[in-house]
């Protein structure tokens, strides 16, 4: 009772009414897509079949399609209900079984990937956390281009490589199948690398603040041991990223289709992907349904996570504002990057993408070919140069509409808190797939796709870190002098949680640019002869150990494009002062004292000024 009455009946009801338009929508896809659902379960079941019209009925029949959608989905409501999530139309097999099953299976990687991921997480942050502990932060210089790189880096091209180098050519460990515990490191370690890179650079983010709030003073006057310190720091810097980490096991689980389909790994999210492209609507609407479950299992236990890391001091305004106390310093890094990657697009511009030379197929770099040349004798740096044009526009005007659209719903937790959970339990195809039924195919629509779920991961951050900036003292303090909220969101929260939140814009750059590349791969965006980098990736992908240079230049090209944009995001701040006034005409007046509930003791002032910034009266 008492939460429905602080308004979470209202948000089950919302993430009630999210999960059935889903559901409904799914329903609805052969009819969005304006396909013949029995010809594609026709092609799907046996592709040799003619579709004659006698067979397209007896499938109609079968299926109960002509019965219409509402119908369709009525029965299968029903069947739910009783525990009976009906039968396959391709395999005519129980639904639910299976569905558990690649659940399992699902879920045994995604924990595999996920110790692989705090591992890599614990290796990013270890020289902030070892140089912040011991006071001497100062000292440190740039860094942070290696897992910017590992963070750029596919998941499938990490699995590519793994499977043939590791698994065929050196035999360590097994690269296909799912049998045993062995079966499943190389998979773990594909999935876990990237999101365990990204979550550390989120998180090597927001640890120099932590260094220099009250505690960490305090603790350092006092002896208390470096690891003592760093481990507090971690649990200070925790619950901001809490909610993201949920995002990224809901992605590990659904989200994981080219690894499991690399490895031959029978999970959730190859099984949603067959049924999409086969429009098996109960698989589809099954594996949906519990990837939404998921999301929001992973959703509650992110809040509880948060409530039990911080304490009471959210409720009591009493937390000081994870902002880095000191602009960074300029670094020639991003600069040194940037003109590597201008001068790669320059020097291949005025090459021809398009021209084939049947005699030079799959040559090794030389003077005539920097990059070599791929399976049909065209030039590698001129596909790469000319693919960046077009790659790098669209990932940036969607990562710019993403990263406003996180901002204005991450404004509205209890609005985008479920419909977050729902978008991001929407396999990246699927979604696609619906995008593409509801606007049509056009030049857009991929880019329109990945928006559509782009902007969940910088919505969850953008809202964590406004909870705990609302929650610090300076705030209640300039709340309590007067000011209203449209001058606390422009001159308090956003300069203190939009940095971080565009520095993690910047990060997700090169995956938006791959994944509008993998829908033109999977028939729903650009199509070859298309240079677009992922689809060069995935074009010379089969060729990776004849020439190993035509997958190597597109992938060091986005490695590149993710270290300029980690190392050029480190400058990204905003000032919490306004203009200086001109000065008085006459000194201040001394500071008349006041009591304890207004302001804290005497004693603590100096702790609490370290990182709490003095702010004005509006």
């Amino acid at each position: 009772m008492r939460t429905l009455a602080r308004g979470g009946g209202l948000t089950l009801l919302w993430r009630a009414l999210l999960t059935g338009a889903l559901v409904c929508a799914i329903g609805l896809l052969p009819w969005l897509s304006r396909t013949d659902p029995a010809l594609t379960v026709l092609k799907a079941r046996s592709a040799e079949r003619d579709p004659t019209p006698e067979t397209l009925r007896a499938i109609r029949d079968e299926l109960g399609l002509d019965d219409g959608p509402v119908a369709l989905l009525g029965r299968w409501l029903g069947g739910l209900l009783r525990g009976d999530a009906g039968r396959s139309w391709v395999s005519d097999t129980e639904v639910l079984p299976a569905a558990t099953q690649a659940l399992g299976a699902s879920l045994l990687l995604m924990a595999g990937a996920v110790v692989i991921a705090l591992v890599t997480v614990a290796a990013v942050c270890a020289r902030t956390l070892w140089l912040g502990s011991r006071r001497r932060l100062g000292t440190r210089g740039p860094g942070g281009t290696g897992s910017a790189v590992l963070a750029a880096l596919p998941e499938f091209l990490i699995a590519s490589v793994l499977a043939s180098v590791v698994g065929v050519q050196l035999g360590w460990l097994p690269a296909l199948g799912w049998y045993g515990p062995q079966w499943m490191i190389l998979p773990s370690l594909a999935l876990g690398l990237p999101a365990g890179a990204v979550l550390g650079r989120m998180l090597d983010d927001l640890l120099p603040a932590a260094f220099t709030e009250p505690w960490a003073l305090a603790a350092a006057a006092r002896g208390i041991p470096p690891g003592s310190v760093a481990r507090q720091a971690l649990r200070r810097c925790a619950p901001g990223l809490l909610p993201n980490a949920g995002l990224f096991v809901v992605g590990l689980t659904g989200g994981s289709v080219a690894v499991e389909q690399i490895f031959d790994i029978p999970g959730l999210g190859r099984l949603t992907l067959r049924a999409a492209l086969a429009q098996d609507l109960p698989v589809l609407q099954t594996g949906t349904l519990a990837l939404v479950a998921l999301a929001a299992a992973a959703a509650v236990l992110a809040r509880l996570g948060v409530r039990r890391l911080i304490g009471p001091a959210l409720r009591d305004g009493a937390l000081h504002s994870l902002h880095r106390p000191t602009p960074p310093a300029a670094r020639v890094v991003p600069v040194v990057y940037a003109l590597l990657l201008a001068g790669v697009i320059g020097l291949g511009l005025p090459r021809d993408p398009l021209a084939l030379d049947t005699t030079a197929k799959l040559q090794s770099p030389s003077v005539t070919h920097p990059f070599g040349t791929d399976a049909l004798g065209r030039d590698v740096l001129a596909r790469v140069a000319h693919g960046a044009l077009d790659t790098l526009g669209t990932a940036l005007a969607v990562a710019a509409a993403a990263l406003l659209t996180g901002m204005l719903l991450g404004l509205l937790p209890r609005l985008s808190g479920p419909l977050v959970d729902t978008v991001n339990a929407v396999p990246p195809v699927l979604a696609a797939l619906l995008v593409t039924g509801i606007a049509g195919s056009g030049p857009w629509t991929p880019a329109l796709a990945i928006a559509v779920v782009a902007w969940s991961p910088l919505a969850t951050h953008f809202s964590a870190l406004l909870r705990q900036e609302r929650a610090t003292l300076h705030l209640t303090a300039t709340r309590a002098l007067g000011a209203g909220r449209w001058y606390l969101l422009r001159h308090e929260l956003l300069p203190a949680v939009l940095p971080p939140v565009v520095r993690h814009a910047l990060l997700r750059l090169p995956g938006i640019a791959l994944s509008l590349a993998a829908l033109g791969f999977l028939g729903l965006g650009s199509q070859p002869p298309s240079p677009e980098w992922g689809l060069l990736l995935a074009e010379n992908q089969p060729y990776a150990e004849r020439a190993p240079w035509a997958v190597l230049a597109p992938a060091a090209a986005l490695a590149l494009l993710g270290a300029l944009a980690v190392t050029a995001a480190g400058g990204v701040r905003l000032s919490r002062h306004n203009p200086p006034r001109p000065p008085r005409s006459r000194p201040d007046p001394p500071a008349p004292s006041v009591t304890s509930s207004t302001r804290p003791p005497r004693a603590d002032t100096p702790l609490i000024a370290v990182s709490a910034s003095p702010t004005e009266t509006p």
